[in-house]
């Protein structure tokens, strides 16, 4: 007879379905099926976008590496924080004007459309980049969502991967960005149960605060943020995350899809006190639980946010914590996949292979894509058996995707927005010089020195900056369209009568 905890995850995953069944009629255009005909409310949008910002990385990378280091890792969450804050204030309200303007409905037509490139190549690196580091992002999560059912179910690896990503792609499939950002309106109202709960618990079951500190003590755990060996480079390296949200495709879309900048502004709020929570909640995870769960190691650190909650929780309630680790999971793979369908149908099939497509015959294809992908992720993540790879943490993997995105798309992004000078071009040679440092600076190995996102934004910033100084934008169409935007989200929440969307 199924206990607890199974009937829990089955009642969580027939929610999810019938979310994503409810909404596959609703799903009728390309735009209701990526941006959701931009009609997301204030509580939707911020919860979506900080649940598909926030995998199982979240409640399961970074309380091991805190469980392992200590509070040195606290400057991961720190420059997450600052980062998230900063995108919201400054990227949110111009990137929603800005891509209904120009009539973009993808990342990588906005960049097309804001530097009028006649030449497509700025979208097709864009899409290209997208696919990339989409699928090592989604392979995360994926064995994230392996080793969960792996200590969950005693299933095996292999069989615990399909399971979930069978049922992430299915109300994908369905209901497309509509079902996504409903979920994750229930996923990250779960997720924060968790995170918040569960470490509380823990610290009032092993008596407080104070008995926490004297078991690290025991343990050799720091909680010194300043300890020894821990210098200027490792401070850049752990804070230097949070230059990775203004290249996050899966991030930037939910702030195109807001139903207007007022509600934008609304979101905004809810999303920055609903991270700081969850920085801290995951960060006390991994210090109560080095407390509760000593002696992890080879990958076991990556759970023990799972141990703590079996060891602390009957199994019905400990079914609904472990369902909130694989609400973290599957928030933020259904937006990878979502986003990179976009870039398959949107920026390939109808941009370049049939430009006169119908609505409907483009969704089709989105949702073909969805599988596509899916596929790709789930073979790589198949391959990453921890049994094999025990040093290829949940955390490692994020890594490389999240700096792939904040090199190649973050100082674009920035210019885009806040720059008149840039033009296609420098646009072009901003994304090569920030993704190709950082692949280099990783692969000869000196990721183990310094962040690889470091030095790949800097190369990036660096590329455009020289190039607007040579050969600044003189087109008075764009210009024209950059002083409109600004305009409008200085001054007014509703795009001005007669204001057609800018052509080239």
């Amino acid at each position: 007879m199924p206990n607890g905890t199974t009937v829990t995850f089955i009642l969580y995953f027939v929610i999810l379905l019938v979310i994503g069944a409810y909404f596959y009629r609703r799903s009728t255009s390309i735009e209701d099926y990526l941006l959701g005909g931009r009609g997301m409310g204030a509580w939707v949008t911020a919860l979506s976008a900080q649940a598909s910002d926030m995998s199982g990385w979240l409640l399961m990378g970074l309380p091991g590496a805190v469980y392992l280091a200590g509070g040195r890792e606290v400057w991961i969450a720190v420059g997450l924080f600052v980062g998230t804050a900063l995108n919201w204030l400054i990227v949110a309200s111009r990137l929603r004007v800005y891509t209904e303007r120009v009539g973009a409905i993808t990342l990588p037509c906005f960049f097309e459309a804001r530097f009028a490139d006649p030449t497509g190549l700025v979208r097709t690196l864009s899409a290209l980049v997208i696919l990339i580091f989409f699928t090592i992002y989604a392979t995360s999560g994926l064995v994230a969502a392996g080793r969960l059912f792996e200590s969950a179910f005693n299933l095996p690896y292999s069989g615990a991967v399909l399971v979930g990503g069978v049922i992430i792609v299915f109300y994908t499939f369905l209901g497309g960005f509509l079902a996504v950002c409903w979920t994750d309106l229930f996923q990250g109202s779960l997720m924060l149960l968790a995170i918040v709960v569960v470490p509380i618990w823990g610290m009032m079951q092993l008596g407080g605060p104070g008995a926490v500190g004297h078991r690290l003590t025991e343990q050799g755990v720091s909680m010194n943020v300043f300890p020894a060996g821990f210098g200027a480079v490792g401070l850049l390296s752990a804070t230097a995350w949070g230059l990775g949200y203004f290249g996050q495709p899966h991030i930037l879309t939910r702030f195109m899809s807001a139903r207007s900048l007022s509600k934008l502004r609304e979101s905004m709020a809810i999303a920055i006190v609903w991270v700081a929570l969850s920085l801290a909640g995951a960060v006390a995870i991994g210090l109560v639980g080095a407390g509760m769960v000593p002696g992890l190691k080879d990958g076991e650190e990556e759970k023990v946010f799972i141990y703590m909650i079996q060891d602390l929780l009957d199994p019905w309630l400990g079914g609904v914590m472990l369902a909130a680790i694989l609400s973290a999971i599957m928030s933020t793979i259904d937006s990878q996949l979502l986003v990179s369908s976009s870039a398959l149908s949107e920026d390939f099939y109808q941009k370049v292979l049939r430009r006169q497509a119908a609505p409907k015959e483009v969704v089709r294809v989105g949702r073909l894509c969805v599988l596509v992908i899916a596929t790709i992720a789930l073979v790589l993540a198949l391959a990453v058996d921890p049994k094999r790879n025990p040093d290829e943490t949940i955390l490692r993997i994020v890594a490389y995707a999240w700096g792939g995105f904040g090199a190649a798309f973050g100082p674009v992004m920035l210019f885009a927005l806040f720059s008149r000078r840039t033009t296609w071009y420098s646009a072009l040679a901003g994304m090569v010089a920030g993704t190709v440092t950082l692949v280099v600076w990783k692969q000869t190995g000196l990721g183990g020195w310094l962040y690889e996102i470091v030095p790949g934004f800097l190369a990036g910033v660096l590329a455009i900056a020289v190039i607007d100084r040579i050969a600044p934008q003189r087109d008075a169409g764009i210009l024209r369209v950059h002083e409109e935007v600004v305009a409008m989200v200085g001054g007014r929440d509703r795009k001005p009568p007669g204001m057609p969307p800018a052509t080239k």
